[in-house]
């Protein structure tokens, strides 16, 4: 009996010095293996994987829907199935990839773009008909776009211009709250004239063939309104060749954008949700703990992570992310440690610095 107490207790000693199991995660990429915006996303979800000790596999879709659900539908029939999925609501893919889940232990997030409210009134929302879907964190984008038309527009003189808009895909939530943002702020300007809003795709080489058609429609427009940078960089291609000064704003953290935003040839640039991914499993990391982030903020967030950059701030986002060692730690935005955190800061500011 004295030898059974010993060993029992030996056995409970083991247990408390082994360290946890790490939490796998599968992100279904929805962008190409090559495209710089999701490399990047993918490579602040890496770094926050390292900080927190999570297990990450990153798979890309490669821009076809049909890729992302094949690939969802392996890792449900695979035999090391993951803790959690993350998913994007890209081409509004959402409740065929929830359905391909249901009923597994399998934990899902959606993160980037969630399903709509369209969407949520058919299949629900989090915690309710398909439980396993925990949660979902999405950024501002509709502030973004809002944030972005608004100050496009202070470069006009007096508050009058004739504006171009390139939008993103019509099938993906980001691209019309973005647009809806864009919208917002030109009624607060009813001298400002929307000549035409037009679906780039968020491609450099479509964008640039509308502008060809577009810009000798509209000789009078003088700013340029894009939900992303590639757009922007197709517009200026366009408007190059015909000879066309023209103001643009952009969306995203390349090299080239935030380089153009510096020197001044992108007028408005806003960017931050390239650690969204990352911001994603910090939550997890902290559900996995036992805390709960449905405790703080809920189980359905926005980080309000898009903001304009200034000339300096583009220059220190560039400096930093060349960089190796970022100085983001990703354990900071976590509640684990901190009982009395009400609510997620998710911010970039460590990386303007």
């Amino acid at each position: 009996m004295i030898f059974l107490r010993i060993f029992f207790l030996f056995y409970l000693a083991l247990l408390v010095c082994l360290p946890a199991r790490a939490a796998s995660v599968v992100f279904l990429n929805p962008g190409h293996a090559d495209e710089a915006f999701w490399t990047v996303y993918a490579s602040f979800m890496e770094k926050a994987a390292q900080d927190l000790g999570m297990q990450l596999q990153v798979l890309y879709g490669e821009r076809d829907v049909h890729t992302t659900l094949q690939q969802a539908r392996e890792v449900m029939a695979s035999a090391q199935k993951p803790d959690y999925v993350l998913f994007v609501n890209e081409q509004y893919s959402g409740p065929e990839i929830l359905r391909i889940f249901s009923g597994s232990d399998i934990k899902l997030f959606s993160v980037h773009s969630t399903l709509t409210t369209e969407q949520q009134a058919i299949v629900g929302t989090t915690r309710q008909r398909y439980s396993n879907w925990i949660g979902s964190l999405v950024p501002n984008d509709e502030e973004a776009g809002y944030l972005m038309a608004q100050a496009l527009i202070s470069h006009s003189p007096g508050g009058i211009a004739e504006m171009l808009a390139f939008s993103g895909a019509k099938q993906t939530p980001s691209s019309t709250l973005r647009e809806l943002g864009m919208q917002r702020a030109l009624g607060e300007h009813p001298y400002v004239r929307l000549r035409q809003v037009v679906y780039g795709e968020w491609s450099e080489r479509r964008a640039y063939e509308q502008a060809k058609s577009l810009l000798p429609r509209y000789p009078k427009v003088s700013l340029v309104w894009s939900a992303n940078d590639e757009m922007t960089f197709g517009v200026q291609q366009a408007a190059r060749e015909q000879g066309r000064q023209l103001r643009y704003s952009a969306l995203n953290n390349s090299e080239k954008a935030l380089r153009q935003h510096v020197d001044g040839r992108i007028d408005v640039l806003a960017a931050g949700h390239f650690i969204l991914g990352g911001c994603a499993l910090v939550m997890l990391n902290d559900y996995e703990a036992g805390l709960d982030f449905a405790e703080r903020g809920g189980k359905d967030q926005t980080a309000r992570l898009f903001r304009l950059l200034s000339k300096s701030d583009a220059l220190h986002l560039m400096r930093n992310l060349r960089s190796s060692s970022t100085g983001l730690d990703f354990r900071s935005f976590s509640a684990v440690g901190k009982p009395d955190m009400k609510r997620y800061d998710f911010s970039i500011e460590a990386l303007l610095r």
